[in-house]
């Protein structure tokens, strides 16, 4: 921690914080760390009547916190923010409207940051405009805190410690398969869907950066043996099942990607990864396959073209703000997969579990559990833009064992 840290406001506040998403943090942060207590934490956001229902709604243990008034373009307000809190959480997205200036005024302030991004193309424009500036301030700048793409990066440094102790080597390549999830999208990931889509239609080098593997690799790194990710049905052989795209790989993977390139490359410049959800044996895990297959080609399809975008987002899709209700978060789950090869082609599996729905019950632990790392844990690296494993690594692991419902486990 600097000098100039240790002797802040708070520890973190939540950007956002009258949100779908940014709700559920600041009610998760009071139950699980009150108000006053180990942890100094203020909600903020653009509207002082709605930080003020907020609150109110958090019933007698709310009352206390602290509240402060900004807007994502008010730059003298947001780096006002930044010089006051150790971290700052942020859900306000799509981040590439609205999370630009909030980062430059973390970096500047020498202010470790964590977000749910998942927007390639927007946190490829962090990296080349903020690396090296955050490795002067000591700002630790960690996107893709939430389900995209901790359970991930988290789970491949895991498994890649474990085949460590057990063999005295990493694995050479590490499939990450989705068994099951329950849950909903909200309509800010939605949102931020239309946006990357509308900007690579509208920007073709926008476009090459969401097909390259190694996008967000650091500069002067970005190649190696990765392909771009699973576009068809296909059969995973480890697995015995026949597989279809994830959507979310597409963020996943290339932020595995940089982890590894920013520790170094441990398990050598050839390790491969790849993301892909389950369907099953046979014909019919084909069929699920081949259905998945056909509606995430259909949904990017459509919105890819402005007229039927925009009846999706009148008809169909949720609109920013909503999200699955709170039975939904708490019946939901997600159940996760990693096959790790070694060289000599021994296999070691791991199980991924987390006990709420991921877009949103489980996110919002999560991200709250890297901010807290950020702000109060001993980490082992400085100031840059960093991925949830190469700037936490095991102390996050060991918060969201303990404190936010997931488990990382070795299949024997």
């Amino acid at each position: 921690m600097s000098e100039s840290q240790g002797s802040r406001e708070f520890d973190v506040i939540v950007w956002g914080a009258t949100g779908f998403t940014g709700t559920l943090v600041a009610e998760y942060l009071l139950r699980q760390y009150g108000v006053g207590g180990s942890l100094r934490w203020a909600i903020a956001g653009r509207s002082q009547e709605k930080l003020d229902g907020l609150r109110e709604s958090l019933g007698v243990k709310g009352g206390d916190l602290k509240t402060i008034v900004a807007d994502s373009f008010d730059r003298d307000a947001l780096d006002a923010l930044a010089q006051r809190t150790r971290v700052v959480l942020t859900t306000v997205g799509p981040y590439a409207l609205y999370g630009s200036d909030l980062v430059q005024a973390c970096v500047e302030a020498g202010t470790h940051y964590c977000d749910l991004a998942g927007e390639v193309q927007w946190i490829r424009k962090m990296i080349d405009q903020h690396h090296e500036r955050a490795q002067q301030t000591g700002a630790r700048i960690v996107h893709c805190c939430g389900f995209d793409s901790v359970p991930m990066d988290i789970g491949v440094w895991f498994l890649q410690e474990e085949a460590q102790k057990r063999f005295g080597q990493y694995c050479k390549s590490i499939t990450l398969l989705v068994k099951a999830t329950k849950g909903a999208a909200s309509g800010g990931t939605i949102a931020s869907m239309m946006n990357l889509i509308e900007e690579s239609r509208k920007d073709r080098a926008i476009a090459r950066i969401l097909v390259d593997p190694y996008s967000l690799n650091p500069a002067g790194e970005r190649q190696g043996p990765d392909r771009r990710d699973q576009q068809n049905v296909a059969y995973q052989d480890n697995a015995e099942s026949w597989t279809a795209p994830f959507v979310m790989a597409g963020v996943n993977t290339k932020v595995v990607r940089r982890s590894h390139a920013l520790a170094g490359y441990p398990y050598g410049k050839d390790f491969q990864y790849q993301e892909a959800v389950m369907t099953g044996q046979g014909v019919t895990g084909w069929l699920k396959g081949a259905t998945m297959t056909l509606g995430i080609g259909g949904l990017v399809l459509g919105a890819s073209f402005a007229p039927t975008r925009k009846l999706l987002q009148r008809f169909v899709l949720p609109e920013p703000g909503e999200g699955p209700d709170r039975k939904l978060q708490e019946s939901g789950f997600f159940n996760l997969m990693q096959i790790g090869v070694l060289p000599n082609g021994t296999l070691l599996q791991s199980r991924i579990t987390g006990d709420q729905d991921p877009g949103y019950g489980s996110t919002s632990k999560m991200l709250s559990e890297c901010a807290v790392c950020l702000a109060k844990d001993e980490l082992a690296v400085g100031g840059g833009v960093w991925t949830p494993a190469s700037a936490m690594g095991g102390p996050l692991l060991e918060r969201l064992q303990k404190n936010a419902g997931l488990t990382f486990e070795i299949r024997d």
